[in-house]
């Protein structure tokens, strides 16, 4: 009677470990890999925030004069209205073709941040008003509330930043959606920590 309690509870402990291993490990390295190194620790944290680009009309269109600002950051309606208004975007003319526009008008539509539910895309969704209408990602509730600390002499005084729109001047993994704290390395100053 002993031997089979202590076999079978042998057997479970054998499978809570196994079941352990498979939790704690991942595609980056996971329980055995270099875990307490600086790449697995950043790894651990540099997931997307927001669905990153995958829609080559639209990097190939916008992402040749700015970062290819990922869909999830502003609702529907801003990015028809932007979409809408190449004709002055910003102070230039980035126009696009009607065919080529219609493309890249229902990619943004269809990714944007009150259409999906995807990481941090709901939040800014819900920090804009019904009625507003914010033509910049850096416009929107969310954005502001997440970038409050930040003094002026690391952004518009910074060289290597001077703007909030620069996103991958401090958010390293910008391109792919990734905007954690943990991502966070500021231009000409380093790791933020807030």
């Amino acid at each position: 009677m002993h031997k089979t309690l202590w076999l079978t509870s042998a057997a479970v402990l054998a499978l809570l470990a196994l079941a352990g291993l498979a939790v704690g490990s991942d595609e980056r390295g996971g329980l055995w890999g270099a875990r307490g190194s600086e790449e697995a620790r950043e790894s651990r944290f540099s997931r997307a925030d927001v669905p990153s680009v995958s829609f080559a009309p639209y990097t190939d269109a916008c992402g040749s004069c700015h970062l290819a600002y990922q869909p999830g950051l502003l609702p529907a309606r801003s990015w028809d209205r932007i979409m809408a208004t190449l004709s002055d975007h910003f102070g230039d003319n980035a126009e696009l073709d009607p065919a080529a526009n219609a493309e890249i008008r229902r990619y943004l539509a269809d990714n944007a941040s009150d259409r999906t539910g995807f990481g941090r895309a709901p939040a800014f969704a819900r920090s804009v008003a019904a009625a507003e209408v914010p033509l910049r990602i850096t416009d929107t509730p969310y954005f502001r509330h997440k970038h409050h600390e930040l003094p002026q002499r690391l952004v518009a005084d910074n060289p290597q930043v001077r703007s909030f729109s620069n996103c991958q001047a401090c958010h390293r993994n910008a391109e792919k959606g990734v905007y954690g704290e943990h991502d966070i390395v500021i231009a000409g100053y380093g790791r933020w920590d807030d």
